[in-house]
């Protein structure tokens, strides 16, 4: 009688154990489940989207009809990783004014080679008429409003 009390006991505490350890998290619910803000492009996209340098390799010719912000990352890299909940919040804060793009460079090496892209983060500001404009490094929250604000949305 003392054994089965005792794995009852020891079953009880287990079940206890592990329902609260789940306690506040979302259980179950995937990355696939998250909305994301940003969009994950990959080179044909980008040729579509953004710049066919393809077609036009000599002179940039902007295929969007809104400013937008191109974030050349790394799933591996920890500023990358540290930038990313960032421009997801201004994506939704600048939500209808801005695009902001990701294109991860490991599986688009010919993309990221066209750019010249050599450390990760690099953010290519595309304003929706002129020249862009690159920027290696993850900045600040503050400094990516300034630079949207100051001059992809004048």
């Amino acid at each position: 009688m003392k054994n089965s009390f005792k794995i009852l006991l020891t079953a009880g505490i287990i079940f206890l154990m592990s329902a609260f350890s789940a306690c506040g998290q979302n259980v179950g619910a995937g990355k696939n489940d998250e909305k994301m803000n940003t969009i994950k492009i990959d080179k044909a996209q980008f040729l579509e989207k953004i710049y066919n340098y393809e077609k036009n390799p000599q002179t940039w010719k902007y295929e969007g009809d809104k400013p937008a912000i191109v974030d050349f990352f790394a799933t591996w890299c920890g500023p990358c990783k540290a930038l990313g909940p960032v421009l997801e919040e201004l994506a939704e804060e600048y939500e209808g004014k801005i695009y902001i793009y990701k294109v991860d460079v490991d599986q688009e090496p010919e993309l990221s080679g066209a750019f010249g892209i050599r450390s990760v983060p690099t953010l290519l500001f595309i304003p929706a008429n002129g020249e862009p404009s690159m920027s290696p490094g993850a900045p600040s929250k503050a400094q990516l409003k300034q630079i949207i604000e100051g001059h992809l949305l004048k």
